[in-house]
Order: C-alpha cells, then sequence, then structure tokens
C-alpha cells in the first residue's frame, strides 16, 4: 500500500489530470504500477521521470537510503509495469541501464532536478537508472 505521503500525490495527481502541486509542482511526474516482488498486489508509486525520446527514464535514487526502493526490486521481479502520463496510461517494460549510459542520463536528471545530487552523495550505493518503453497494449 502506498504510504499517505505517496496516497495524496497519486490522489492529485488523478484529480488534476496529472498535475501536482507542494514540493513537486512543475516536475515531470509519473504514476508506476508494479507487481509486488514478494506479493504479487499491484502497488503504485509517483516517480520523477526525464523524457528521452520515447523512453520515461526514472531514477532508484530512494532520496539517498542506502537501499533500493521497493519499486525497483518489483521491476527486478517482474519488468512489465503500467504507467500513467497526464492522462494517459499505457503498459511499459522496464530496462536497467548501465554504464556510461546510466552515467549521462543520471547527469541529465540532475539538471532538471538538482536534489539528484544530493541523493547520490548521500549513499555509496551506485543508484539505477531504469528506462520506461512503451509497450503494445
Amino acid at each position: 500500500m502506498p504510504s499517505d505521503f505517496n496516497q495524496q500525490i497519486i490522489d492529485e495527481f488523478r484529480a488534476n489530470e496529472g498535475r501536482v502541486g507542494g514540493m513537486f509542482e512543475g516536475s515531470p511526474l509519473v504514476l508506476l504500477t508494479t507487481t509486488g516482488a514478494k506479493s504479487g498486489r499491484s502497488v503504485t508509486t509517483p516517480v520523477m521521470y526525464l523524457a528521452d525520446g520515447d523512453r520515461y527514464v526514472i531514477i532508484a535514487s530512494n532520496a539517498g537510503a542506502d537501499h533500493h526502493p521497493a519499486w525497483y526490486h518489483n521491476l527486478r521481479a517482474t519488468p512489465e509495469a503500467t504507467v500513467e502520463v497526464g492522462t494517459e496510461e499505457f503498459k511499459v517494460k522496464a530496462e536497467f541501464v548501465e554504464g556510461a549510459e546510466r552515467d549521462e542520463l543520471y547527469a541529465r536528471m540532475v539538471a532538471q532536478a538538482p536534489g539528484f545530487a544530493e541523493y547520490e552523495a548521500k549513499t555509496t550505493r551506485r543508484i539505477p537508472v531504469v528506462a520506461l518503453l512503451r509497450t503494445a497494449s
């Protein structure tokens, strides 16, 4: 189940055609619905994204915590998910980006949202970068 904080963002996102206020106002957000790796239940999480052509790039920063967010483990177990962007909802498949491409995409996210530099500085883990690609419905 989403935390109360996440649930408020999810509700606001859906009520306002993908727009939210507060600390995420103006930020590009998707609602990512994954299949729980352990529970098998659908879990929805608001996540900032970076547009990269036809891909939605998301960062498993977990605000700089020393462990990956649950949605990352869920995508590792089941890379098929659903994304909501604005009023559109569609299926995606996750690709895990490595090496120089990962570094370039992370740097682009930092340029868009400087807080991601702080998250990287807070942890010793290498923060994963995931590209979401639209699939046929």
